[in-house]
């Protein structure tokens, strides 16, 4: 039964992907609404961003989860590799807890 589910799902999937290069010819959205749609992603993404790093359990996470994404952030703006990023955020909030700083 888990397997037909499963086949279910890809299909779905499948189908839903290729809608959108099938429909694109036939859809037409306005430059006003592709604007609107690119800020509801941005803030969309934002807000994903924001409730991970401020939240752990239904309250405040602490100040080294923030104060890790911040330098992640920073990093990320100067462009240095993902690795690099990933690395330096993970050793900044670790330094910090390990400091006492929850």
């Amino acid at each position: 039964m888990t397997v037909l589910w499963i086949l279910v799902l890809a299909a779905g999937t499948y189908a839903f992907r290729l809608a959108g290069p099938l429909l694109s010819e036939r859809l037409h959205v306005s430059s006003r609404a592709q604007e609107l749609m690119s800020l509801a992603t941005i803030a969309m993404l934002s807000a994903l961003v924001a409730t991970a790093t401020l939240t752990a359990s239904g309250g405040f996470s602490g100040w080294a989860r923030p104060a890790g994404v911040l330098v992640g952030a920073v990093l990320a703006w100067r462009r240095l590799p993902f690795v690099v990023v990933v690395a330096a955020s993970a050793l900044a909030a670790a330094g910090l807890r390990l400091a006492g700083l929850p």
